[in-house]
């Protein structure tokens, strides 16, 4: 099995298969509109169009699970993202990534790649540590989705290969997105 397998809902809620992106390198990344790491749009949107020539694809599921920073429906997110970041990859139905209701896609995802770990370099990580140690004692070994913006980078294969935290520096995504996208 591998992500190519899974079907998800577009914006409209119409099926997806994610077949439709097989031989390229996907960025998939669970986004929130109201968030610290919200600006972070403009590092997806920068990282898409250097390598969408190359055969980059970034898959954006908008999630209200974290502190409620996505509340809006997903055509209003998706109008922000566009007039705010200028956004251009694809984005689709507004989903859950943990618990009863996450999506298959999301249980795959976790099963395949656990927590990275906060890169502690960055001002949020002691916050986001924090949140999470109050929800659960064994937070860092567990695989759930810890926060908005975190990604799971899909090589032409469609295996999971890397999982990047929302603190991950866009200099290494990019470096990996690259080596993945060189190694055809």
């Amino acid at each position: 099995m591998n992500v190519y397998d899974f079907t998800v809902e577009d914006q409209k809620g119409n099926g997806f298969p994610l077949g439709n992106y097989a031989g390229k390198v996907l960025l998939i990344v669970n986004t929130a509109t109201h968030c610290g790491f919200t600006p972070t749009y403009k590092n997806i949107e920068e990282l898409y169009e250097k390598h969408r020539a190359e055969g980059f694809e970034v898959l954006d599921f908008p999630c209200n699970q974290f502190g409620a920073q996505a509340p809006e429906t997903v055509e209003e997110i998706s109008d922000m993202c566009s007039l705010t970041y200028h956004t251009t990859f694809p984005r689709f139905q507004k989903i859950e990534v943990n618990g009863d209701k996450a999506i298959p896609l999301y249980k795959f995802l976790k099963s395949q790649k656990g927590f990275a770990g906060f890169d502690h370099t960055h001002k949020l990580s002691k916050v986001l540590e924090d949140i999470n140690a109050k929800e659960n004692k064994g937070w860092k070994n567990d695989p759930s989705i810890k926060w908005n913006f975190t990604k799971f980078l899909i090589d032409r294969k469609g295996n999971v290969v890397k999982r990047y935290e929302p603190t991950a520096s866009f200099d290494i995504i990019d470096h990996d997105v690259k080596a993945l996208l060189e190694a055809k």
